[in-house]
């Protein structure tokens, strides 16, 4: 069974900065690809980034290029999203993904990720 275990999340002002992990019960490399997703209340869960884990090819969408950074460490099996400049619009609930299967990329809608975390929590505040 595969796990993995969000943290990092918390409250910030805007343009403030955070660093989320995920911690992932087998090595990073193990997954075709991993992601980070969020979801704001009364909203739809959306992909925010992603990355093809054996050629460290990433993509982002258009709201955070530029400000959010995925990054792997197979080593340590965990996968982190360095966000800077956040805004309130990026208060959400952030989600952790991982696929085993190759489903297309770029890889940033729900149906192509096996296992998601429980969440962390990020607030922006004004």
């Amino acid at each position: 069974q595969v796990q993995l275990v969000e943290s990092g999340g918390g409250s910030v002002q805007a343009g403030g900065s955070l660093r989320l992990s995920c911690a992932a019960s087998r090595d990073t490399g193990d997954f075709f690809f991993m992601g980070w997703f969020r979801q704001a209340p009364g909203k739809e869960r959306e992909g925010v980034a992603t990355m093809l884990t054996a050629a460290g090819s990433t993509y982002y969408h258009d709201s955070v290029k530029g400000r959010f950074t995925i990054s792997q460490d197979n080593a340590k099996k965990s996968l982190y999203l360095q966000m800077n400049s956040l805004k309130p619009e990026d208060t959400a609930m952030y989600y952790c993904a991982a696929a085993d299967l190759h489903r297309g990329w770029p890889a940033l809608t729900q149906d192509t990720y096996d296992y998601w975390g429980q969440g962390t929590q990020v607030t922006v505040s004004s």
